[in-house]
């Protein structure tokens, strides 16, 4: 079963020169501006979450890297010793 999950609407305003960009690109993919809009929004969404995770990770890393305990943590639990499995 699909569920649809309807989000509220969000209003820009377009200088007219981006609105008939963004139009002719949308009508090249066959599709319409809101949809186009909305792919753009989701993709620019994912790639935010994604620099956040890769900022997180490599803070975890840094920290890692400078504190002992964080090092033996890291040594003892994230790194399997294949010998004793």
């Amino acid at each position: 079963m699909k569920v649809a999950i309807v989000a509220s609407p969000v209003s820009i305003r377009l200088d007219d020169d981006v609105r008939a960009t963004l139009e002719s690109e949308a009508k090249i993919r066959g599709i319409g501006l809101a949809t186009y809009l909305r792919q753009l929004a989701a993709d620019a969404a994912r790639e935010v979450r994604r620099k956040h995770i890769r900022a997180a990770s490599n803070a975890l890393a840094r920290h890692i890297e400078e504190n002992q305990d964080a090092r033996e943590f890291n040594d003892f639990w994230a790194t399997p010793d294949w010998d004793k499995l």
